[in-house]
């Protein structure tokens, strides 16, 4: 979208407004009992916008897990899996959350019921985040600055946190209040009923998580499935600004620039290729650049350029792009993603209805992507893709929602669940041996949490699960 001047400068008072009124719980060097004012709109303002950038985060970690990218250098850490400590994405997520804490007490204190309720879904959103890649985290002692070294508390307690910030917050959106969203609301302007589906489909993402245990209820994830977004229209995403860049554009253009990112996996190129299935997908070159010579060559995980070591002889993310144009939108979530959480939800109870929200996921995706109708239709025509009710299988649910999530992270959480059991997905090349030929399943805790509240952080390898990710 175009964000107008003015939106500009509430934007640019409202960041110097909130960095100077929060910082992460872990900063001492701070006074917690002399803190300065924030007014809502501010924290609204920077709470979305690093909500969005946190996406970014956590996807540019996890983008190699699940061979959407890959390094050109061989044996990369990043590429093999080895613990790398990711201090920065840990302090951004516990930085806005604190903000949204901050947010919440005070919009609920003036009554602001709209702000309070969007605080809390944006809560659910960063504290999502965290969880799915660490695991436990300090939440009930992290935001009351009584303690450095809050306790952590358990993944599986705080989904219970993100469900009922979720409800809470529509609850909110849905109820009076005594300020209105506006133009300090980037994704959506105000629309509390966009708001309100997007609460109901991060509550199917994170419901569908929990399919294996227990406390799984289909019949609850298809009431918030139809109650999320109804089309393309209403997906979550944040366009950058004319002063700032989309961080994958910024990836492209230090790739052009010989700052070297964003290679893209041969497990990606060759899904959709034609290689790995017969049918080629008309979203690849709308989706990553060609080499010189015209071509879409990946690189492997873990081995890096191998024979090609020349700028331009694989296939990388390129600027302007759907996802790195400079203002190119972070998405947050989508239409297509709640429409493939349908189909999964549904298989096993009502097939027809699962058969019909897969195809739907790809086609609001192709269609975000502006790719031609007839390219639509013919991918669709497909027997590959359009098999039938009667052959349709789970594993065309995770394929098509692994090419619909590209650079998202919430693929790895799909990728756990699923066991990466993708269509030709094997091991990276120089894989981590502390992995004992398994694929890593958690992020180690960040050395500044380590070394300053080790005596609460939970001894874990990167090999233990989170609590949804059953065996």
């Amino acid at each position: 979208m175009k964000i107008s001047d003015n939106i500009k400068r509430i934007f640019a008072i409202g960041l110097i407004l909130v960095l100077s009124a929060c910082d992460s719980y872990l900063d001492v060097n701070e006074n917690p009992n002399n803190p300065q004012d924030a007014p809502i709109s501010g924290l609204m303002i920077n709470s979305v916008y690093e909500s969005a950038y946190n996406v970014f985060r956590v996807g540019d970690i996890t983008s190699n897990y699940v061979q959407y990218l890959a390094s050109p250098n061989p044996a990369s850490s990043s590429d093999t899996m080895d613990p790398v400590s990711n201090n920065t994405t840990w302090f951004r997520l516990y930085n806005v959350m604190t903000d949204l804490v901050v947010l919440i007490d005070k919009a609920e204190e003036q009554g602001a019921g709209h702000y309070q309720g969007a605080a809390q879904v944006l809560m659910a959103l960063n504290l999502g985040m965290g969880v799915d890649i660490f695991g436990d985290m300090p939440y009930s002692e992290g935001f009351n600055f009584e303690t450095v070294t809050p306790v952590y508390d358990s993944d599986e307690s705080l989904y219970t946190v993100i469900l009922n910030c979720l409800d809470e917050g529509i609850a909110n959106l849905q109820g009076p209040t005594t300020s209105s969203l506006g133009d300090d609301d980037f994704l959506y302007a105000g629309d509390i009923d966009k708001w309100i589906a997007f609460a109901y489909t991060l509550k199917a993402r994170y419901m569908v998580h929990v399919k294996d245990l227990p406390s799984y209820d289909a019949d609850e994830l298809l009431n918030a499935v139809d109650n999320g977004f109804a089309s393309n229209d209403a997906n979550a995403q944040l366009s950058f600004f004319e002063q700032s860049i989309n961080p994958w554009s910024d990836v492209a253009r230090d790739n052009a620039n010989l700052v070297l990112g964003g290679w893209i996996s041969e497990q990606f190129i060759e899904a959709l290729d034609g290689t790995t299935y017969t049918t080629v997908d008309p979203r690849l070159p709308l989706m990553v650049g060609a080499t010189d010579d015209g071509e879409y060559i990946g690189t492997v995980n873990g081995a890096g350029r191998g024979n090609a070591p020349e700028q331009g002889a694989r296939s990388t993310l390129i600027e302007d792009q759907y996802y790195t144009g400079q203002t190119s939108p972070v998405l947050i979530s989508t239409f297509s993603e709640l429409k493939f959480i349908e189909a999964e939800a549904a298989f096993e109870g009502d097939k027809p209805r699962a058969y019909q929200a897969y195809l739907e996921g790809i086609a609001a995706h192709m269609q975000m992507l502006e790719v031609a109708q007839e390219d639509i239709d013919a991918y669709l025509a497909s027997p590959e893709v359009s098999m039938g009710e009667g052959a349709f299988t789970i594993d065309d649910i995770f394929k098509e929602k692994w090419v619909a999530m590209f650079l998202h992270p919430e693929t790895w959480n799909d990728a756990r669940r699923y066991d990466y059991q993708y269509e030709n997905m094997t091991l990276p090349a120089n894989l981590n041996p502390d992995l004992n030929g398994q694929y890593i399943r958690r992020l180690p805790y960040p050395d500044n949490e380590v070394s300053r509240n080790g005596g609460n952080v939970p001894s874990v390898t990167l090999l233990d699960r989170i609590f949804w990710d059953v065996e």
